[in-house]
């Protein structure tokens, strides 16, 4: 034909020039130009620009402006729940293998789009490989097509609003939007700047897929004003961030009262270990910490941790490899002050620099360690950005562990030995969710990725990660409202109605109970007493107004006891609990007087409660070594193990409905996975539990394990939420405690499972009755976080 010319396969071998591909280079670029490089929201399946909004650009790493977004108001946060609401009918109405044949077909998109994908990510400076997302793609197709099959007794939370932070990538996006589909939810989608281009392109191609319209809507705008106003609009049912830590809080504090559920992954603010033993393999470690310390962007902030004995031979290697290694851009300008700042400081506290080269004035800083800190700097506990390295020495394995565990943060260690003991024992004892042995960031949907401590309350990837996105369908949800008018500082400080004043002397003489703090009988630190009414409003007994104090000395007395409740194994664990279901069912006869005494039922009534308490029990101690992990497939070389393990010392704040039955259920739910427990009976009926106390002191369950605390509700929950060492917080009562806990578990974070007994007093006293799996499921999920070691091989 003319005008054209054929190359022969000769002429292709000489000159070694790649085919033209079949998708343009310049698809992304295509892609914007089709958009006329100003964004808008996708929502009902296509996109819209409304004329009056405002706008935000959108740079590359040269600081160019390649594109602008659209700022959403409220009117459009509306329009996207409306749109969700609509999808979220059809796609629940679909079958198991409909919803995974769409994320199936997702896949092949994905990789007919994938050169796309890959260069939108690099414009936004949020690359991930296309393979990754593909991954992911098909790894939730598989899980939409089993849930039926294997979580009959789960429904879909309804409408799933993901927020994360302008420095989050699209993995940490996907791993979050993926999951919740699958379920069978409508997502709303917040995206931060760096993920706004590859969310809005994705939804594009969610509908290529086969996806329903509204089932999937993305909106624009500052991520942590604009998730507020998305969680609190009534259709929405859950929350879920991944991101900075910062924004965490706030988006936290601005939806709490609302009657939404959240969840965050913080990730991004995450300060992890890189701990390298006298027996690793040095040169590979140093090439691990070269390659991951020193890029513009960092999943997780990193400290290295080195073993005395070969601190000179890694500090030597590093310098020679540091040599070679170019200055790195910084993401934004302000951070050149920061470090700046952290490393004059840290001089000045006694540590040496190593440099690849003298800093400059531009926007690039080099390669920088700060060898000699101690664990106590500033830099160590919240290092700087940039390509900023803090340095710290040990002298013993558990010295190495100890350090490991000094951040406040748990998201992940990097640990490099060629003793596979060791490195078992490392993983085991460090307080992290994720563990690489000598390597580091490996990532795969499959394994869980559950921040601990500061570095988040949820679980993201695996089955496990599947459930913060259903909801048991016997289990009542939080009531939708607006927020009351709290004071925080104020909470739980009001005077009880049940109070005795120190020094009361009754005209009759009631019997006076003691809690149980700290595996002793112990009157309130405050010494006051609170009457305990029968129902006809006569005085049946006294019992201590415990406060903060009393909380402290058994939180005190927990962390002394619970790591060694957790190192015992699953079977003595179970024959402890077998001891407790016995004496409880030695003192069943006046357990049940004290509850009918209590609540006015019948005797008959409260022997079949004390029973079902007795079964309760006798199921966790069944359930302890039944319940563990697994060494899930990978795709790549080598192995991973993924078990459950405590979570530590919980709150427990007691229902009034079945106030024996409930407080066994949550007893044993907690201890059988190895924690440690402060519980807080009912307000209203306290008798039961504290009869209860002496089932305790007569098992053989170690004295401070458990704690009973007798008091305000309000004055309680509020010392529990602000005690550091508390990790998780089960509480039935008020909207206004619901909405207290919301907003000061934000900082410090911790997990919580929040049940508004005003709106939900009947079907709760159904619900622990229940012979439902759904709900011991629910508990022994609520007791446990999940670890994920990967062991590579060659």
């Amino acid at each position: 034909m003319a005008g054209t010319s054929t190359k022969t396969v000769h002429d292709i071998f000489q000159n070694m020039e790649y085919e033209p591909s079949s998708t343009s280079t310049a698809t992304a670029q295509s892609w914007l130009e089709k958009h006329s490089r100003i964004l808008g929201f996708f929502i009902d399946g296509k996109f819209t620009s409304p004329a009056d909004r405002q706008t935000q650009g959108v740079t590359d790493s040269k600081a160019a402006v390649v594109c602008s977004t659209v700022c959403a108001k409220d009117e459009d946060v509306a329009s996207a729940a409306s749109s969700a609401a609509g999808g979220f009918k059809t796609w629940s109405e679909l079958s198991c293998y409909q919803r995974a044949k769409v994320l199936l077909k997702l896949a092949s998109v994905l990789q007919r789009h994938s050169q796309c994908v890959s260069e939108l990510c690099e414009i936004s400076q949020s690359s991930t490989s296309p393979a990754v997302l593909i991954r992911l793609a098909q790894y939730y197709a598989s899980w939409a097509q089993l849930r039926d099959t294997l979580m009959p007794e789960w429904i879909p939370q309804g409408i799933v609003t993901v927020v994360v932070s302008d420095d989050c990538s699209i993995y940490f996006l996907l791993l979050k939007v993926l999951p919740a589909l699958a379920m069978g939810n409508a997502v709303i989608v917040v995206p931060g700047k760096t993920t706004a281009l590859p969310a809005l392109l994705l939804a594009q191609l969610f509908m290529e897929a086969g996806i329903p319209a509204g089932v999937l809507n993305v909106i624009t705008g500052s991520e942590a004003s604009l998730g507020a106003k998305v969680a609190q609009n009534p259709q929405v049912n859950y929350l879920t961030y991944s991101g900075r830590q910062q924004t965490g809080e706030a988006l936290a504090k601005a939806v709490a009262g609302w009657g939404v559920p959240m969840s965050f992954s913080l990730s991004r603010s995450s300060v992890c270990p890189f701990i390298i033993f006298d027996s690793a393999d040095l040169d590979s470690a140093v090439d691990g910490v070269i390659e991951l310390a020193f890029k513009k962007k960092r999943d997780f902030q990193w400290v290295l941790c080195v073993q005395e004995s070969v601190l000179d031979s890694v500090v030597a290697r590093m310098k020679l490899r540091m040599t070679a290694i170019k200055s790195v851009p910084l993401a934004i300008e302000t951070d050149r002050n920061l470090i700046d700042s952290a490393v004059q400081e840290a001089q000045q506290q006694g540590a040496t620099l190593i440099q690849s080269c003298p800093p400059g004035t531009d926007a690039l800083y080099p390669p920088t360690v700060l060898c000699g800190l101690a664990p106590s700097s500033e830099s160590v506990i919240s290092p700087p950005p940039g390509p900023v390295l803090p340095l710290i020495s040990f002298r013993s394995y558990a010295e190495g562990v100890t350090l490991g565990n000094h951040s406040p943060h748990g998201q992940a260690a990097s640990i490099w030995t060629e003793d596979l003991t060791l490195a078992l024992e490392s993983a085991k004892s460090l307080c992290v969710g994720s563990v690489w042995v000598n390597c580091h960031s490996v990532m795969d949907p499959a394994l869980p990725l559950c921040g601990r401590r500061e570095s988040g309350n949820c679980t993201d990837g695996g089955r496990e990660g599947l459930y913060q996105f259903l909801w048991p369908s016997n289990s009542p949800s939080l009531p939708r409202s607006s927020p009351s008018s709290i004071n925080y500082a104020d909470f739980g400080t009001a005077a009880s109605k049940f109070m005795i004043p120190e020094g009361f002397v009754p005209s009759s003489v009631p019997r006076f109970y003691s809690q149980f703090v700290g595996g002793q009988l112990r009157k309130a630190d405050s010494g006051c007493s609170r009457s305990v009414l029968a129902p006809g409003g006569t005085v049946l007994a006294h019992c201590p107004d415990g406060g903060r104090k009393d909380v402290r000395n058994a939180v005190e007395a927990a962390i002394k006891v619970q790591p060694g409740w957790m190192k015992k194994s699953p079977p003595a664990r179970s024959q402890s609990l077998y001891s407790l279901a016995d004496s409880l069912e030695k003192k069943r006869r006046d357990l049940a007087v004290s509850i009918q005494t209590q609540t006015g039922i019948s005797l008959e009534e409260a022997e079949k409660e004390v029973e079902l308490s007795v079964s309760r029990l006798s199921d966790w101690a069944a359930r302890c070594d039944k319940e563990q992990g697994g060494t899930p497939f990978l795709p790549q070389s080598g192995s991973a193990l993924s078990s459950p393990e405590a979570l530590g010392v919980l709150g427990v704040i007691l229902p009034n409905s079945k106030p024996l039955l409930s407080l066994v259920s949550l007893l044993g739910a907690a201890i059988a996975m190895g924690n440690a427990v402060v519980m807080v009976p009912s307000e209203k009926y306290p008798l039961p539990a504290l009869e209860f106390i002496q089932v305790l002191q007569a098992s053989d369950i170690p004295g401070g394990l458990v704690s009973i605390i007798t008091g305000g509700r309000d004055q309680l929950t509020q010392a529990l939420a602000n005690h550091s060492v508390i990790q998780s917080i089960w509480y039935w009562g008020s909207k206004e405690g619901c909405q207290f806990l919301q907003y000061s578990c934000a900082s410090p974070l911790k997990r919580l499972w929040l049940h508004c007994e005003e709106e939900e007093e009947r079907e709760a006293g159904q619900n622990w009755t229940s012979s439902n799996p759904s709900l011991q499921e629910e508990l022994w999920r609520k007791a446990v976080v999940w670890k994920s070691i990967w062991i590579p091989t060659a």
